[in-house]
Formats: structure tokens, sequence, C-alpha cells
């Protein structure tokens, strides 16, 4: 009876009522409950791959075959002397280097000029013209890219005859074959990051702009001194996904070049994907993936240390 009595008339207790902790409680399984389905399908599709795959790095394994062969790391010493590897390797970050470099500076250039359209349907509209291109399938996008690319009857090579201008084989010449992807890659690509760009523009506060206007600075030092500061978190997040997915890029080499001419468009996904599936040397293919792997994980951290300041507003 004194406990009843103590409870009662302790202040802020209401009898009947969860305290604290048991709202947390019941706070934490709601959170488990919602993220058990997304991490059962990262667990299936994601986790258990990568853990098959790195299973798979130390063996000597042909699909076709019954049994497997345990070699231990000679798989990644391997990998040392095979000069295809090293120039995929190069080609590899020589894509991404330039794709992303050239994504971004396209990107946020149409974002701001977009940004500053007062009229509203008209910059609906250029967002929405520029946005179109990403909804295409990436496939059917490269095969066009391809056609247009012909060197007998391409359009490129139609307008270079209209202007005077000896045909090129872009596909076929070692010196474009790689650029000529890339051009495909940002013209199928940049929807996304403009979007991105313009929506981290419009979070920037007007009394930024108003306070450089009114210590007289010009559009220029209002966008290097405000805006491009202003707009780090939305760059690291446009550059981390960029890069992520321009290191993964396959279909597009796939589909135009399958890796040539001299191997100067063989990405590391495409050459991955060569040996895993058309020479059936399994084994060898997923220590490249787990080195692909460890590749991209560390450029990202690089990435989110080098980016990650202290945010402004």
């Amino acid at each position: 009876m004194k406990h009843d009595a103590a409870a009662s008339s302790s202040p802020g207790i209401v009898p009947g009522t969860p305290n604290r902790r048991e709202e947390k409680g019941r706070g934490r399984w709601f959170i488990y409950l919602s993220l058990a389905p997304i991490l059962l399908l990262f667990g299936v599709f994601a986790f258990i791959p990568i853990g098959w795959s790195l299973g798979l790095s130390v063996f000597k394994y042909n699909p076709l075959s019954a049994s497997a062969l345990f070699v231990g790391a000679d798989n990644y010493i391997r990998m040392l002397g095979d000069s295809i590897f090293i120039k995929s390797l190069w080609v590899t970050f020589k894509f991404v280097v330039i794709a992303v470099a050239v994504n971004i500076l396209i990107t946020l250039m149409f974002a701001v000029a977009i940004q500053r359209i007062r009229t509203g349907w008209l910059r609906n509209l250029m967002r929405t013209v520029f946005f179109l291109p990403t909804i295409a399938p990436l496939a059917g996008t490269a095969i066009v890219w391809s056609t247009m690319f012909n060197y007998s009857h391409g359009l490129f090579n139609i307008v270079l005859t209209q202007l005077h201008m000896a045909p090129v084989q872009w596909l076929s010449d070692p010196h474009y074959a790689l650029y000529s992807v890339i051009l495909m890659t940002l013209w199928a690509d940049i929807g996304y990051n403009i979007v991105l760009f313009i929506a981290g523009l419009d979070s920037i506060p007007d009394m930024y702009y108003e306070a450089a206007i009114l210590d007289g600075a010009s559009r220029w030092h209002s966008f290097w001194h405000v805006t491009l500061p202003l707009l780090r978190r939305t760059m690291l997040f446009v550059s981390v996904t960029t890069v992520v997915s321009y290191f993964q890029a396959f279909a597009q080499f796939q589909i135009m070049t399958k890796g040539e001419p001299f191997n100067e468009t063989r990405v590391l996904a495409l050459h991955i994907y060569e040996q895993a599936f058309s020479n059936s040397n399994m084994g060898y293919a997923s220590a490249m993936a787990t080195v692909f792997l460890i590749i991209i994980l560390l450029v990202t951290l690089l990435q989110l240390k080098w980016g990650r300041t202290e945010w402004e507003y």
C-alpha cells in the first residue's frame, strides 16, 4: 500500500501510462522492424554476393567444373603481371577522372543558368528536358549513339562531311574511342546532377546574396565566394555518387566498343565480366572484383575525408 501511495504521489508519473524507457524500447523495435526488409534485401543481393566473391577469389574455379582448386593468394599475385589488368585499371581511372570532372563542371553551369530563370514554367521545362535522357535505358542509349558514331552513315560524320571535313573513326580510332564513350555517358547522365545542383542552389538562403550585393560583389565574386562554399554538401554528395557510378560503368563499353581498339576502352568492370563469363575464370575474376571493391571504397573514403568540412549554414 505504501508503494502504491508513493507511486501515485510521485510528480510526473501518471498511472497506466508507459514510462520513457518503455517508449524508447518500442521506438527501437519499430526501427528494427522497419529496417529489416531493407537489410534483408542488402544481405541477399549485396553482402552475400560480396562474401561469396571473397571466398571464390582464393580458388581456381570454373563454373563448368565440379571441383575448385584452392590457390590462396595466387589470383592476386597474378594481377601484378597481367598487363591487360593494369591497362584496364589505367583506362578506368582515366575515364572516371575525365568524365566526373566534365560532368560536375557542365552540370553546375547548367544548374546555375536554370536556377536564374524566374519564369516558373520555363524553369520546370528546362529541368525536365535535361532530365529526360536519364529515363532511357542505358543499353538503348548506347545502341543509338553507336549508330550516330558509325563511320559510313553516322550523324557525326555526315555533319563533318557537310562541313567539308574528313570523317572520323569515332569508335575504332584509339585516339577518339574513349572520348566518344565519355560523350555518350555525359549525355545520358548529366540530368541527375543538374537536378541535384538546382536543389542545392535553392537551399542557399537569399540573405547571403543580398549581403554580397550590399558589399558591391559582382556575380562572379558572389558565385565564387558565396555559392561554391555554401554548395559543399551538395558537391560532396554529387561527387561521391558520380565517382562510384562511373567506376562501375559497363554497359556502354560492352555495347559500343567491347574494350577495343587495342584495349583503349577496356575498363575494369568489362575485364572482370569477360574473365568471369567469357573465359569461365571465376576465381581470378572474383579476385579482381575484390581489388576493385577496395579501390572504390578507398576513393570514396578519401572523398568523404577531404570534402567533409564545417557546414556554413
